[in-house]
């Protein structure tokens, strides 16, 4: 029994929304659109953003405390639509995974991770919206939206690579890679953190903080309490500016950490053996540089939004990058 032809182009159909979702969940955080529509998962009760007078009217009684503003209610709804799109998408290639189990070479534990968690994602986005914009919950969103489209890229790798790697490989390689995705995680969770506490601001200065100081007093218990509690309306914020200068200041840190050791890891790479790992160590030196230079022009620029999105997607690039380091010290080429 062979695989079916249509796995390979649905698993590049699912890994290209899945960037777009990833984009454009960035885009509506950052727009304050998280909250466009106050309900989920329609828009004001409807399916589509309440255009017409007496829809209005009805939306705005239906939530007098959130009244429609149509460009962010859109934002949010554009989201949805391609994260729903993308559910879709993942739904087959699990269908052809388990349809094709039996035929050899056929992945089938990476297609129903995949369903699983984009189940778990989609609750995720609905708590983000009833929970008014919890930051856990927020930054989990995030870190959820970035684990599918790890795996979804490891599936597609999977297509052109099989069997164990060349000898050695694995003890040269392996480790900084591995490596690498933990320090880049965790600085994607600070950074996430920093997003949905509103403290990319905070700090208006590069590389002190704000008013010629490198550590203005950050309050660092206050800044990191994931669980207040429900009924707390997140948008804007509710952290005073102790806590939030600390979560920024946390974010910093990370990010110098995250430089330093990804460099490594390219350098590495760069000296290791193999023309695919030595591709991937540039790619991921210059995608550090341009991560370290927008993160730098958030801070000086006061978060324009282009730059702010930018930001996320080449963290969304880099994770990519080092999976298919990771791939390459695990696997081989056909």
């Amino acid at each position: 029994m062979q695989r079916s032809v249509a796995f390979f182009p649905l698993t590049l159909a699912a890994l290209l929304l899945g960037f777009v979702v990833v984009v454009l969940g960035a885009y509506t955080r950052l727009s304050d659109a998280g909250l466009g529509c106050p309900d989920w998962p329609g828009c004001y009760g409807k399916l589509a953003v309440p255009e017409v007078a007496h829809e209005v009217l009805q939306a705005n009684a239906l939530y007098p405390d959130r009244p429609l503003h149509p460009g962010k209610a859109w934002k949010e709804m554009v989201h949805r639509y391609a994260a729903g799109t993308l559910g879709l998408v993942i739904l087959g290639l699990a269908s052809l995974a388990w349809k094709n189990r039996h035929a050899a070479g056929q992945p089938v534990r990476a297609p129903m991770l995949l369903l699983a968690l984009v189940v778990f994602q989609a609750l995720l986005g609905m708590w983000t919206v009833t929970w008014l914009l919890k930051p856990i919950v927020v930054t989990a969103h995030l870190l959820g939206g970035m684990t599918i489209l790890a795996i979804l890229f490891w599936l597609l790798l999977g297509q052109f690579f099989h069997g164990p790697a060349a000898p050695g490989t694995q003890d040269r390689l392996l480790p900084w890679a591995v490596f690498g995705i933990i320090v880049l995680a965790l600085q994607i969770f600070l950074g996430g953190w920093t997003s949905a506490n509103y403290a990319a601001v905070i700090c208006p200065e590069f590389p002190t903080c704000r008013a010629g100081e490198w550590w203005p007093g950050p309050d660092f218990a206050e800044g990191f309490v994931f669980w207040r509690g429900l009924g707390v309306d997140y948008e804007g914020g509710v952290l005073g500016a102790a806590a939030r200068t600390a979560v920024h200041l946390a974010h910093r840190v990370g990010a110098l950490v995250t430089v330093l050791v990804l460099l490594a890891v390219a350098v590495r790479a760069l000296f290791g053996q193999g023309r695919s790992a030595r591709v991937t160590g540039c790619v991921v030196l210059v995608l550090v540089c341009m991560q370290a230079g927008l993160g730098i022009a958030n801070v000086l620029m006061v978060r324009p939004l282009p730059v702010a999105v930018a930001h996320n997607a080449v963290a969304a690039l880099l994770l990519l990058s080092l999976v298919a380091l990771l791939h390459s010290a695990c696997v081989r080429r056909r």
